[in-house]
């Protein structure tokens, strides 16, 4: 009985390699679609799998916060500092922990706001050979959980092995907790 798929003791069909492969790579289109929120517009996967925060022009502005003025996207999303980086290497490369806080990379240089110093943006190379911006010495990221311009909902968290905060328009990590 040439292509009659084989069957299961209890007669279903088993699938085949190309089904599940199918069956794969539609879940995997179904997970990009969800993406991690309003800034990742385009870019490849970081080592981990995870999205990365990519844009070719990234703008640094600030915004007024809780904590006071704070780093954020030229669209106003908060901008986070992560206790294990280094002003060399981020401690956030796990799919976990970049899925929940993408970094911002960028292809060229990013657009300095007002009230920023052009002589605190620089950038480093992650694993996947993206550049993300730093501030500061900080490598950046933002929060899943911010979906809106503005939100500071992660100030203060502690996750993936270390402490997350927003970062000040004078390249010094804001520690103060959210009253």
């Amino acid at each position: 009985m040439t292509g009659t798929p084989p069957r299961r003791p209890w007669g279903k069909p088993t699938r085949t390699a190309g089904a599940r492969w199918a069956l794969v790579a539609g879940a995997g289109l179904l997970l990009a679609a969800c993406g991690p929120g309003p800034l990742a517009t385009s870019g490849g996967p970081t080592t981990s799998g995870a999205p990365a925060t990519t844009t070719p022009g990234v703008t640094l502005s600030t915004e007024s916060s809780p904590v006071g003025p704070i780093l954020a996207t030229g669209s106003g999303h908060t901008l986070y500092d992560f206790s294990l980086d280094t002003s060399t290497t981020s401690g956030c490369t796990s799919s976990t922990c970049t899925f929940v806080w993408p970094p911002l990379t960028v292809a060229g240089t990013p657009t300095i706001g007002p009230g920023l110093k052009a002589a605190l943006v620089g950038s480093i190379r992650r694993p996947d050979g993206t550049m993300q911006v730093t501030y500061g010495g900080h490598p950046l990221y933002t929060y899943v959980s911010d979906t809106a311009a503005g939100q500071i909902s992660g100030q203060g968290v502690t996750q993936s092995g270390g402490q997350w905060y927003v970062v000040g328009p004078n390249g010094n990590q804001i520690t103060t907790p959210i009253g």
